[in-house]
C-alpha cells in the first residue's frame, strides 16, 4: 500500500501542494500567483525552495555545458527551470514585498548566470527557448518600479547579458527589462538601445502581433523620455557645449519616434500622448530661433561639412522634427487644430529653405502641410490668409501644390492643377 500524501500547506487560507519539489507543485504555485491576495500573503520560504530548485536543475545545465552528450537529458530540467521562472515573474507582479524577498535571496543573480549558460547549450530546442524567455519575463518584473532591484539586474546583467540579449534581439522582447534598465544606462548605451529599436522597426519584416504591444510600451518609454529631457539637444547651442552624448542621445530618440510614427499600429498611441506634440513644437521653435544665429549649430547651411565635424551630430534634427509633427497630424484633426493654436503653421513654412545639414527638408514641410492642411478648412484658410497677406510665399506654396484663389471675398487654398515639385 502506498504510503499517504503529505497534507498540503496553507498560504493565507489558501490551499497549496507542498512540499515545493516537482513540476506539479511549481505549476500550482504560478496558478496561485496570478491573483493579488495570494502573493501578496506569500511566505519568504516559499521562494527558498522555489530558489533551491532552480540551483539544482542548473546544475545540469552546467553539466550540459561541460558534456554535449548530456544535453539529451535535459528535458526534465528545462521544464523545472522553466516553471520556477514563471512562479517568481508571477509573484512579482505589482508585489514589491515580494520582489524584495526574493531578491535579497540573491535569486536575480542565480538567474542571469543561469540565461548566460543558457547560450552555451549547443540545442536547438523551443524549451530552451521558453526558459530564456520566461527568465528574461522574470527579471523584467522583479525590477519594475522597484529601484533597488533594478540596481541589481543592472549590476549582474551589464555589460555581458546586456551585450548578448542585444545581439540575439531578445532584449527588445521584455519591456520592463528595458525600462530598467534603460534608466541605468549611460547616453552612450541608450544610443546602443535606440539604434537597435530603429533596426527593428524599420527593418524588412513587419512587426508581428506579438510584437506590437510589446512596442506600444517601448513608445511610452521613448516618448515619455523625450518629453522630460529634449531640451537637452539645446546644451548644442552653446559655446562649449558640455555634453555632446545626451544631446545625441536626445536625437536618438526623435529618430525612435518618427519611425514609430510611420507604424500605423503605434502611431495611434503616440499621436494622444501627452504634451509630446506640444514639446515637439516648442523645440522647433527654439531650434528655429537658435539658427537665426548664423554661428550657432542650427543654422542652416549650403555647405557639406567635413567628417567628425561637430554639427553632423544635429544633423537632419529639425527634418525630423518636422516629420514627426507631420506624422502625428495624419489623419488627426484634434493635432491639426492644435499646431493651429500653437502657431507651427507658420513655423513650419518659415522653416522651409536651402539646408545642408537638413536633408529633404523641404519635403518634409510639403509632408507636414499636406497632412495639416487635409479635410482642415481652418488651417486652409490660415495659409490662405498668410499668403494674401504675404507671409506665405506663393512660389513655396506652388511647389507644395498649393494654390490660393480668391472667390469673392473668400480665399480658398486648393490643390494646384501641376505636380508638386518636390
Amino acid at each position: 500500500m502506498a504510503a499517504p500524501r503529505p497534507p498540503p500547506a496553507r498560504l493565507s487560507g489558501v490551499m497549496v501542494p507542498a512540499p515545493i519539489q516537482d513540476l506539479e507543485a511549481l505549476r500550482a504555485l504560478t496558478a496561485l500567483f496570478k491573483e493579488q491576495r495570494n502573493r501578496e500573503t506569500a511566505p519568504r520560504t516559499i521562494f527558498q525552495r522555489v530558489l533551491d530548485i532552480l540551483k539544482k536543475a542548473s546544475r545540469a545545465v552546467e553539466l550540459a555545458c561541460r558534456e554535449p552528450a548530456q544535453v539529451d537529458h535535459l528535458a526534465a530540467s528545462l521544464q523545472l527551470i522553466t516553471e520556477c521562472f514563471r512562479c517568481l515573474r508571477n509573484a512579482c507582479i505589482e508585489c514589491s514585498v515580494n520582489q524584495n524577498s526574493i531578491r535579497n535571496l540573491d535569486t536575480i543573480g542565480v538567474a542571469v548566470d543561469l540565461i548566460l549558460l543558457f547560450r552555451e547549450l549547443r540545442v536547438e530546442q523551443e524549451s530552451l527557448l521558453t526558459a530564456f524567455r520566461c527568465g528574461l519575463q522574470f527579471l523584467g518584473n522583479i525590477a519594475s518600479r522597484n529601484e533597488a532591484s533594478q540596481r541589481v539586474v543592472w549590476m549582474h546583467a551589464f555589460p555581458e547579458l546586456f551585450l548578448f540579449l542585444i545581439i540575439t534581439d531578445h532584449f527588445l522582447k521584455s519591456p520592463e527589462l528595458v525600462k530598467a534598465m534603460y534608466a541605468k544606462m549611460s547616453n552612450q548605451e541608450r544610443v546602443a538601445l535606440l539604434d537597435l529599436t530603429i533596426a527593428k522597426i524599420a527593418g524588412e519584416e513587419p512587426l508581428t502581433k506579438d510584437d506590437v504591444p510589446v512596442f506600444l510600451s517601448h513608445a511610452e518609454l521613448v516618448a515619455g523620455a523625450f518629453v522630460d529631457q529634449c531640451r537637452a539637444v539645446l546644451n548644442l547651442t552653446a559655446e562649449q557645449p558640455t555634453d555632446d552624448e545626451e544631446a545625441l542621445a536626445t536625437i536618438r530618440l526623435l529618430d525612435v519616434l518618427c519611425e514609430m510614427t510611420a507604424n500605423t499600429d503605434l502611431l495611434g498611441y503616440l499621436q494622444v500622448f501627452p504634451g509630446l506634440l506640444e514639446r515637439v513644437i516648442d523645440l522647433l521653435r527654439l531650434i528655429h530661433a537658435a539658427g537665426s544665429d548664423s554661428t550657432s549649430i542650427f543654422s542652416p547651411c549650403a555647405s557639406v561639412k567635413a567628417e567628425g565635424d561637430i554639427t553632423n551630430v544635429a544633423e537632419g534634427f529639425k527634418s525630423h522634427l518636422i516629420r514627426l509633427i507631420g506624422n502625428l497630424c495624419y489623419k488627426n484633426k484634434e493635432n491639426q487644430d492644435k499646431v493651429n493654436e500653437l502657431d507651427g503653421i507658420p513655423l513650419i513654412l518659415d522653416s522651409c529653405g536651402i539646408d545642408d545639414s537638413n536633408p529633404f527638408l523641404t519635403q518634409w514641410v510639403v509632408y507636414a502641410i499636406r497632412n495639416l492642411t487635409e479635410d482642415n478648412s481652418r488651417n486652409q484658410d490660415l495659409i490662405a490668409k498668410m499668403e494674401e497677406q504675404g507671409l506665405a510665399d506663393p512660389s513655396l506654396l506652388k511647389k507644395m501644390g498649393f494654390e490660393v484663389e480668391k472667390r469673392g471675398d473668400k480665399l480658398i487654398l486648393k490643390s494646384a492643377s501641376d505636380t508638386p515639385q518636390l
